[in-house]
Parts: C-alpha cells; structure tokens; sequence
C-alpha cells in the first residue's frame, strides 16, 4: 500500500507541470503535434538535467499515458522502480540502460536511437544519457517512480 501511494504522489509531481498545457491529448479525436509544439517542463521527481513533456493521460489515472524525457549529456538515471510497464523508444541520443539495483556504467546495454527496451512492474532498473537524450515512455498508469535507495530522489 505504502509503495502505490508513493508512486501516486510520484505520478502527481511527475505531471504538475504540464497537465494544464492545451496540447495534452484527452482521447477525443485524432491528435497530431510536432516536436516543436510540446512544451517542456521540470521533472521534480528526477530533479536538474531532466525534463518532461506529456503528451497524452493523466498519469496519476488508470488510462493510457505517453510522454517525453529530455535528458542532458551525462545525466544519470539512478536505481529505481515504476508501478506499470515501463516501454521506452530512443528518439534522440542514446541511452545506456541497465537492469539492476545498483549503478554499474559496465552493465548498461548502449540503445542508440531508434532502440526499445520494456520492464515489467517493480523490476530495479538504471542508466544514463550519452549526448542530449530524448525518450518516449507509454503505458497505462497510474505511473510513477520510487528509486531503490530513497537519497537518491531529488523530491526530498
């Protein structure tokens, strides 16, 4: 129970910043943007060198979600887990992902662009961007994040 109501409070901080944007699709008709029409914004449950764009879902709901991680060179995705399937496409850069609790660059898997990688519920993972980094995530929430070792989440 503590673990859902976490990744719901994750979910809520993850999505403060960009639900109120126009361009969040709602499941009404077709929706196409381009990537210069989403609007970014900070990811405080993933702090300085990231940022997030939602494109589809509430990710605090059970519906289906699709947003964008723009992360810079170098920054580092510490151990952590997420409630739902976590299915990542490459868009831009590449990133080096690994399966894990705890941070190793030596056993990342490098996925350059156009890559896909998918992890199941509660399963630790890690990695980090190698030049600036776009991904896209999709799945049907509530979405969410608790990392491993609780000093690494830049929310407290």
């Amino acid at each position: 129970m503590m673990i859902r109501i976490i990744s719901i409070i994750a979910a809520i901080t993850l999505t403060s910043m960009t639900l109120a944007h126009d361009h969040v699709y709602r499941g009404e008709g077709h929706m196409m943007v381009t990537p210069d029409e989403l609007t970014w914004g900070p990811v405080a449950s993933m702090g300085e060198g990231a940022e997030i764009a939602v494109i589809e879902g509430q990710l605090t709901e059970a519906e289906p979600f699709t947003f964008r991680l723009r992360l810079e060179d170098g920054y580092r995705i510490l151990p952590h887990v997420h409630p739902a399937y976590e299915r990542v496409t490459v868009l831009q850069g590449t990133l080096h992902f690994a399966h894990g609790r705890q941070f190793d660059l030596d056993a990342t898997k490098t996925l350059p662009t156009g890559s896909v990688a998918i992890m199941p519920p509660g399963d630790p993972m890690f990695g980090y961007a190698e030049g600036e980094t776009i991904i896209q995530l999709h799945g049907t929430g509530p979405w969410g994040i608790e990392y491993i070792n609780p000093k690494d989440d830049p929310r407290k």
